[in-house]
């Protein structure tokens, strides 16, 4: 589980994150993440977007739960102070925990080179 400290949860931060943040577009999930230009100590943020397309309600909690572990054990390598928004796609429900990794790690990987 995310600490609560590392979760986004107002509809305008999401919003500011997509809307001003880089994208990378994976064919399971699209990742968004704004850095903040300047160093600081706020704690990283994390929000996910998982719609009715990916499925039914179960099929959504399944995809979130997963998603959810996979950026916990990634939080420590994101910058301070960032904030990172994960958009699951359709394709998301029928995927397993290592082709969401995949996927999440090449995201990340090509958003904060």
């Amino acid at each position: 589980m995310l600490p609560a400290a590392a979760r986004l949860t107002r509809s305008q931060d999401f919003g500011l994150v997509v809307r001003r943040g880089r994208r990378a577009g994976r064919p399971r999930l699209v990742v968004h993440v704004l850095t903040s230009a300047q160093p600081t100590l706020d704690t990283t943020k994390v929000g996910f977007v998982v719609s009715k397309a990916v499925g039914n309600s179960v099929v959504r909690h399944r995809v979130t739960r997963r998603l959810r572990h996979l950026v916990r054990d990634r939080l420590d390598a994101l910058p301070a102070g960032t904030s990172l928004v994960v958009r699951a796609l359709p394709p998301a429900a029928r995927a397993d925990s290592a082709e969401l990794a995949q996927d999440l790690d090449a995201a990340l990987r090509r958003l904060l080179r």
